[in-house]
């Protein structure tokens, strides 16, 4: 009997190990591919460069907005797949005239380095360090975070002042996410990138959107519950009852979108997507 406790022990302290030294592979999926916006079906967008503070040139797509008070959203996307992949999500902005500047990670889409937490802050500030170049308006600014983004918008939102913000799939940190998947290992302590957004989205006085499905099996929506608790008054949550983590746009969220963020800014939304 020792001795099967004792192999049982070895082997999961093996495995804890082995959650501990390859985490950030099971956190990022970054791919090699270097996409043009025709392969998104957004040709209308134009490849630009950002540059972060640690000196990488990154790849993004940008489309200015149609006028002086059309809003313009920075689309920090999840931890997977090229920017290609987010170009059917950017069509109903693109097509309401918005602006609209989405940015691939560091390791993504073709882009040097490699993703961690505070290499994709680096990253999103050089993203809007871009939109401020362009002279607009705070006010102006939605920052849109979709699952793994929505901690780099949270901290960004927490750092400046923009007009909205909205999280598609959020967590409340990347430690509760990664507790509901490895329920029987002390992932708590172990996770060395946590976008604690839960700790951070108080902070925040940008009118903020949570958008969640009830079927989600990679972010559990008790998740974004426990981040809209946080938001405080501030917070808004749209919760769908058939979503899951990967089909929330089959679900009317573009318009649900416009309209939040039209409302709050004091536009009109007479026909939003």
């Amino acid at each position: 009997m020792l001795k099967l406790l004792a192999i049982g022990a070895a082997l999961y302290l093996g495995m804890l190990g082995i959650l501990f030294v390859l985490q950030r592979t099971l956190i990022y999926y970054p791919s090699g591919a270097r996409p043009e916006p025709p392969d998104g079906g957004v040709p209308e967008m134009a490849p630009v460069s950002v540059t972060t503070a640690d000196g990488l040139a990154l790849l993004a797509w940008w489309r200015a907005p149609r006028d002086e008070r059309a809003p313009v959203m920075l689309y920090l996307h999840g931890n997977a797949g090229t920017l290609a992949h987010r170009g059917p999500k950017l069509r109903p902005f693109l097509d309401r005239g918005w602006g609209v500047l989405i940015v691939a990670w560091r390791g993504y889409s073709g882009n040097p380095g490699r993703p961690t937490e505070d290499g994709l802050y680096a990253d999103g500030r050089a993203a809007t360090a871009f939109i401020d170049g362009q002279r607009i308006a705070p006010g102006r600014i939605v920052l849109y975070g979709e699952s793994l983004g929505s901690g780099v918008a949270v901290q960004l939102a927490s750092e400046r002042a923009p007009g909205a913000l909205v999280l598609e799939a959020p967590f409340s940190s990347l430690a509760d996410a990664a507790a509901s998947h490895y329920p029987f290992f002390p992932v708590r302590w172990l996770v060395r990138d946590r976008y604690d957004s839960a700790a951070k989205i108080g902070s925040v006085a940008a009118p903020s959107l949570i958008v969640h499905g009830e079927r989600d099996d990679v972010v559990p929506v008790a998740l974004g519950r426990r981040l809209l608790a946080r938001a405080g008054s501030a917070g808004e949550g749209l919760f769908l009852a058939e979503a899951g983590h990967n089909d929330l746009y089959d679900f009317d969220v573009p318009a649900h979108v416009v309209r939040f963020v039209e409302t709050r800014m004091g536009l009109d939304t007479p026909n939003p997507p």
